[in-house]
């Protein structure tokens, strides 16, 4: 493995900040004709495997990101990669309209291993929770005389369609230009006086995440979920998890809801459940199942090629002793996080599993992600003063100590640029 080299001179802050990393030498590609999204590193990636990607210079990168933890095995994982290309020899995508073995055995995988009664397959988180959204309001005009309104206890977001963008918090940066759709109020989360207040006649579902993932990895707490739970049971309206973030063994367990010992009417998955593949699902149990036919589609719903994806990460997850797994990596990643944490004065420490937010001391995570890019790894800052940890459900405690002590470099040479930025303006 030609592992990167972390000795380099110290950058400055104005250095990190300007993402002046490496140029790519090998690939001379240019983002110029791609539409402006988000910001990337100069950096071309051209292989993985488990917890290291490499770029076109043949750099090594250790990666705890793993696409916001899309990849939930891991990088170009054997079993995943086996079950997609044995699938892609025999059948594709057979449409819509047709059923196909994998569609059929993953629906039905999903609903034994949930709990849950009826299962749709989509492509993305921001699809399944905007369906969950239709759901319960069609739901709202069979058994509740019409009511439409969802409740919002969040301030992170769910998914980017016009229907999650209205359903999450408009305050938010990534928000502040869209359109919002009617129908929706916010309250703060782990608020339950707040959740109390607004729920009124017109109200059909409460929806939330478990773990507030974009907010900086805020838990619910148990005492909060179950009263949301019970408020929903006494007034006879719906609760919906969005468990994009969360499912799928992200937590230690196969669902959020499992570890705190509640029950949602409506569940929506994605990122983890196609394991870097693009599917999602809608989970449905009890009364919340009244969909018809014809009231939801899309051409690569259930494709063959994605659900194949989509029982090979279920299989993994579900093996003997892998949830065990991510219960002993969540413990090594979480002592060594706090240690380092309190080595540089840094903050709390919040999450569940392999899901973890790293309160840093000021609104320097944009730079450390930068730092920890330049030392050959991968982090992701969903607030200016946190850090997100999503590795691979497979990482290893030789991982974890790896990224630990490349973070610790990255957290040095920050350090080292403030104090000089500090000393030439005093100067």
């Amino acid at each position: 493995m030609n592992l990167f080299s972390l000795r380099r001179s110290s950058p400055s802050l104005d250095d990190l900040v300007a993402d002046a990393a490496f140029p790519t030498g090998h690939d001379n590609l240019s983002s110029e004709c791609l539409m402006p999204s988000v910001e990337r590193p100069q950096q071309v990636f051209v292989r993985g495997q488990g917890s290291w990607l490499w770029d076109s210079d043949d750099r090594a990168y250790l990666d705890f990101s793993q696409g916001g933890g899309t990849n939930s095995l891991g990088h170009s994982p054997k079993a995943l990669a086996d079950a997609i290309t044995s699938q892609a020899q025999s059948l594709i995508n057979s449409g819509f309209d047709l059923h196909n073995r994998g569609m059929l055995n993953l629906a039905e995988r999903l609903c034994i291993s949930t709990g849950s009664d009826q299962a749709y397959l989509l492509n993305t988180g921001s699809e399944a929770c905007e369906a969950a959204i239709k759901l319960a309001r069609k739901w709202g005009q069979q058994h509740r005389g019409g009511a439409s309104r969802i409740i919002v206890a969040s301030k992170g977001c769910h998914g980017r369609s016009l229907g999650t963008i209205s359903a999450s918090d408009s305050s938010s940066l990534i928000n502040r230009f869209e359109p919002q759709l009617p129908g929706f109020s916010h309250v703060p989360f782990n608020d339950l006086p707040a959740l109390h207040a607004a729920v009124d006649e017109r109200t059909v579902a409460i929806m939330l995440e478990p773990i507030q993932s974009e907010a900086g990895v805020v838990p619910a707490t148990a005492h909060y979920l179950k009263g949301v739970e019970r408020l929903c049971r006494e007034l006879g309206i719906l609760l919906i998890f969005d468990e994009v973030q969360t499912g799928i063994g992200r937590c230690g367990t196969l669902l959020a809801e499992q570890s705190y010992g509640v029950r949602a009417d409506i569940l929506v998955l994605g990122k983890g459940l196609g394991g870097g593949l693009p599917l999602a699902a809608l989970l449905a149990r009890g009364k919340a199942c009244c969909f018809d036919v014809g009231e939801i589609s899309g051409s690569h719903h259930g494709n063959a090629l994605m659900t194949a994806a989509g029982l090979a990460v279920l299989d993994s997850v579900q093996d003997k002793g892998f949830l065990e797994h991510i219960g002993e990596s969540a413990q090594h990643l979480r002592e060594g996080l706090q240690r380092l944490s309190h080595r540089y004065g840094h903050g709390e420490l919040r999450g569940q599993g392999l899901l973890w937010g790293l309160t840093l001391s000021d609104d320097c995570a944009d730079a450390v992600v930068k730092a920890a890019l330049y030392e050959g790894l991968l982090l992701n800052a969903p607030q200016p003063d946190c850090l997100r940890f999503t590795p691979a459900l497979t990482v290893t405690k030789a991982n974890i100590d790896e990224m630990l002590l490349r973070l610790t470099r990255a957290f040095s040479r920050v350090r080292t640029a403030q104090v000089q930025c500090r000393k030439g303006i005093a100067v």
